[in-house]
């Protein structure tokens, strides 16, 4: 039998055929493909021919496609419908992928023909966009090692793979607490909870077996359960669990793994010549050094950080005349905050959610790429890997973009948050390659014949992973390396932060957000009720990210820490964390940095991104509003089509004219003095 992996894929736009694909095909598939890529590595090392730029960067670009093809099924599997069988197969396949990556960056007869073309780069006629790859590989290789020597060049190998080894048991150790721990709830325990909460909480019953409803520790669930549940015993008892993810002790603990991790990054660090690891990962980051970072950071923490501190007194006075003494928990801050949501701008959840469906959501978020690019979205009848995921052709002028996937509701086999991946992404270089890209959220499942209910909070993400999903869309390189999404990392988050403004635009949810009953549009005094209250509980909101930005900081400068959860402690004590209120994402269950290198030391992108956001959204108001169809066209130009194919800063500018400063960013959040 052929491996369907490795044949030919007669589908619409050669989309994976899912149906034929067996777990027991990945790994014969996954070698076949590793041997063909290394087949091809040697052949441009050992080619006796000059190297030039098409010899051996471009044929560098395409060496691994087949295998890339392998794995963007494999991982995009692995994270939406994860089994026993791809578990062990992540476990199998990272010491693989890294010893591959170690050989291929320290190849020296491979980086010696990279050198001479950089040596010689200015006589190559090169275009911008090759110079820039030829950059980018050259700084890749010397980062990995590639001018090590000796025993150091052999243990940065070391390190790398149990990198990796270490990255996938700490995921797979924090989806087993998410997936297994869940808190059966008996009729009495529902009281004061709202229809869509029970809702969701019986549909978690029943895909648990539980026989009734439960509260999971899926964000959609956990969170509107401790916004509205009564019973202050119960929210402690979900609160403790859901922040205990990672650290239950046993085989699922992920507290000496993180230590671990944090003294591997800082060795190998040093082994390429840095002093700490932050330094190594921010030196290829619009930031720069981790100087920047703490400076950004705490330039927000402060007005945050009073901002919550008043919020927390009015809770407390709340919770008091409740008749519940002490202080604040943060179990309650949720809870009253609710209430206190309710009370000073009249906002209801249960009142708000029927209006944000979500079908008319994606609807909305597809509506706005086609005021502003000219896209179109029609469904597509295609096999896709599970029953809740959907396709769309995406189209412009009668032209294919790009085949869109969304898969939106929480299940046990999928792991926690909201992503965008691209299991195939655009270039030009040997032939017109159109992505595919993914959308994955975990918005509470409705009961069978129910239209799904979003929360605000659930809308924005839906269009924070869409605008991410546009920034691969939209790629328009030569390159794969530099397509879409593969620029810096405190970059990667402007296009989704930006598009997020969409949806606070008034003339979006007055025809989008409709009741899922009666169809009518929401009224004009709860649009303008829910616009006013944006920023409210921002210093809460600000406070558990920045709070988690610091301590990923700290936790790279210097000496890695024998004992994260010491370190973590240390440094909250040392900013004056708000007792009621905790990171946004404690360290073992911290994905974003212990899962991978992807945000280590920087998870305050999204922060530095959103310096950029407000200040870019501002530039559509400042002309002739949101859909203002030169700025749109500026947007595309400049930032959602052009990848990494240059610097971060000169791509902005390029937009914007100039960089921003932070008072955009403090107003957006208003936490400026004269915007609270």
């Amino acid at each position: 039998m052929t491996n369907p992996l490795l044949s030919d894929w007669d589908t619409p736009f050669e989309l994976p055929p899912y149906a034929a694909i067996a777990d027991d095909d990945f790994a014969p598939a996954f070698d076949a493909a590793m041997d063909q890529a290394r087949a091809r590595i040697a052949a441009i090392a050992d080619n006796p021919e000059p190297p030039t730029f098409a010899n051996t960067i471009e044929a560098l670009e395409l060496a691994d496609t087949v295998l890339d093809r392998v794995l963007g099924v494999f991982y995009s599997l692995a994270g939406t419908e994860s089994n026993d069988a791809r578990d062990a197969l992540q476990r199998e396949f990272a010491p693989k992928l890294s010893a591959y990556s170690s050989e291929i960056t320290l190849n020296a007869a491979l980086f010696q023909r990279i050198e001479a073309l950089w040596q010689a780069r200015e006589t190559l006629g090169l275009t911008d966009e090759q110079a820039r790859v030829l950059m980018l590989t050259r700084r890749s290789f010397v980062r990995s090692g590639a001018q090590l020597e000796g025993d150091a060049r052999d243990r940065l190998t070391q390190v790398k793979s149990r990198l990796a080894v270490l990255g996938t048991e700490f995921t797979q150790n924090l989806l087993a607490d998410e997936r297994d721990w869940f808190m059966e709830l008996a009729e009495g325990d529902l009281e004061g909870l709202p229809g869509f909460v029970v809702d969701a909480a019986r549909a978690a019953g029943a895909e648990k077996g539980a026989g009734g409803p439960v509260v999971t520790l899926s964000r959609s669930l956990i969170v509107p359960f401790l916004q509205f549940s009564s019973r202050r015993d119960l929210r402690e008892k979900a609160f403790n669990a859901w922040v205990a993810r990672g650290a239950n002790g046993g085989a699922t603990d992920n507290r000496a793994i993180a230590a671990e991790i944090l003294a591997l990054r800082e060795e190998r660090a040093q082994l390429l010549g840095y002093k700490d690891f932050a330094s190594y990962k921010l030196e290829t980051e619009m930031a720069g050094t981790p100087a920047n970072v703490r400076d950004l950071l705490m330039q927000v923490w402060s007005p945050a950080k009073s901002a919550a501190e008043a919020d927390a007194q009015v809770l407390e006075e709340m919770m008091h005349a409740d008749g519940i003494n002490g202080q604040l928990e943060p179990w309650d801050w949720r809870y009253y905050s609710e209430k206190r949501r309710k009370a000073e701008h009249d906002l209801d959840e249960a009142e708000l959610k029927p209006y944000l469906q979500l079908d008319r959501m994606i609807e909305a978020a597809f509506t706005c790429a086609g005021r502003l690019f000219g896209l179109q979205f029609a469904p597509l009848d295609a096999p896709l890997y599970h029953p809740d995921a959907r396709a769309w052709e995406v189209t412009r002028d009668g032209q294919h973009v790009a085949v869109f996937i969304g898969d939106y509701f929480a299940r046990g086999s999928k792991r926690s948050g909201a992503w965008c991946s691209a299991s195939r992404s655009q270039r030009k270089l040997g032939g017109d390659v159109r992505p595919v890209v993914h959308n994955v959220c975990n918005f509470a499942k409705p009961p069978a014949g129910e239209p799904a209910l979003l929360s605000y909070d659930d809308a924005r993400t839906l269009f924070h992973e869409f605008g991410h999903a546009l920034h691969q869309m939209l790629s328009d390189v030569t390159y794969g390396s530099i397509s879409g999404t593969s620029v810096a990392r405190d970059f990667v988050e402007l296009p989704s932060q930006l598009y997020e403004h969409w949806l606070e635009v008034p003339e979006v949810l007055a025809e989008f957000a409709t009741h899922a009953e009666t169809g009518a549009p929401m009224p004009r005094d709860m649009l303008d009720r829910l616009l006013a209250a944006a920023t409210y509980d921002m210093g809460f909101q600000t406070v558990e990210y920045v709070a988690s930005a610091i301590v990923d900081l700290e936790f790279h400068q210097g000496t890695a820490p024998a004992d994260p959860m010491a370190k973590q402690a240390e440094v909250l004590a040392a900013i004056g964390m708000p007792q009621a209120i905790t990171m946004r994402h404690a360290t073992p269950h911290f994905a974003h940095v212990f899962a991978g290198d992807g945000y280590s030391s920087g998870y305050y992108s999204y922060m530095w991104s959103e310096v950029m956001d407000a200040d870019a959204f501002a530039a559509f108001e400042e002309a002739g509003g949101a859909f203002d169809p030169e700025m749109a066209a500026k947007l595309e130009r400049h930032i959602l089509s052009t990848g990494g194919s240059a610097e971060a800063e000169e791509l902005y500018t390029a937009f914007r004219g100039r960089m921003p400063g932070v008072a955009a960013l403090l107003k957006g959040r208003g936490l400026l003095p004269d915007a609270a």
